[in-house]
């Protein structure tokens, strides 16, 4: 899946927490057509929440970055000099 196609994903409401943040954002951003999408979440999340999204920001950067060492240890070594 794109970026777009994730942040453009109506979210869909499986849920009781889901369905407690659809409708907030909902109300809080008022879409034209009436669905919120993944892209709206995050928005509304950055200014209401920005410690949380921080916090799972910082933790996929690490995680990417320890993956780039492990994949670095693991390389043959003709391509650890590149």
């Amino acid at each position: 899946m794109e970026d777009r196609e994730i942040e453009e994903k109506v979210v869909e409401k499986d849920n009781p927490l889901k369905e407690m943040f659809v409708q907030y954002v909902g109300e809080k951003l008022k879409p034209e057509n009436g669905e919120v999408n993944v892209e709206m979440c995050v928005e509304v999340l950055a200014e209401e929440f920005p410690d949380f999204l921080l916090l799972v920001a910082q933790e996929n950067f690490i995680r990417g970055y320890r993956q780039c060492l492990i994949d670095m240890e693991n390389a043959p070594s003709e391509q650890k000099t590149e």
